[in-house]
């Protein structure tokens, strides 16, 4: 059985987190559903747990709902103190996170920010070996408009932030 234990520290969020992520593996269906992220915020009044959660499909509300009941339950034997847990989909405007959320935006547009700071905006055309390619959105005038763009190829380690970009065409 886990323990929870309340504390002030970096390191005992990151051991509640663990210990959440733990409690929620026999709950995500054999890989189908997978975690995007773990928020737990602790008080002495009502600490909140958030839990982002996702599938190569999406995920349904009724999912996250059915999910949440059963986490709750684990969590309500675990948590000495009163709780609000919630347990939700990232949304459209989420960071990508993971290999798996890449994957499941690609044929999207992203704004992606460098590690070194560099904005590039393009489609996403695939993933492989730890790499996206992306299809650079530039204005074109001139001769240049006839010329193939060459895709980019960039190492998820030199991304510092991807998002997908909203679209109301």
């Amino acid at each position: 059985m886990l323990k929870i234990g309340f504390g002030k520290t970096e390191n005992m969020n990151t051991e509640h987190k663990e210990k959440i992520e733990q409690l929620l593996q026999p709950l995500l269906e054999n890989d189908k559903y997978f975690v995007v992220d773990i928020k737990v915020s602790l008080s002495r009044l009502n600490s909140k747990v958030t839990v982002l959660l996702d599938s190569d499909e999406g995920i349904k509300i009724d999912e996250c709902s059915e999910i949440s009941r059963k986490l709750g339950k684990e969590l309500d034997e675990l948590m000495p103190d009163k709780y609000t847990l919630e347990v939700s989909s990232p949304g459209i405007d989420f960071p990508l996170k993971s290999e798996r959320m890449y994957r499941k935006n690609i044929g999207r547009t992203l704004k992606v920010v460098l590690t070194d700071g560099k904005e590039i905006k393009g489609k996403l055309e695939g993933l492989a070996n730890h790499e996206i390619t992306l299809i650079e959105e530039k204005k074109r005038t001139g001769k240049a408009k006839n010329e193939p763009i060459e895709p980019i190829n960039i190492s998820l380690e030199n991304i510092k932030e991807a998002q997908v970009v909203i679209s109301f065409k």
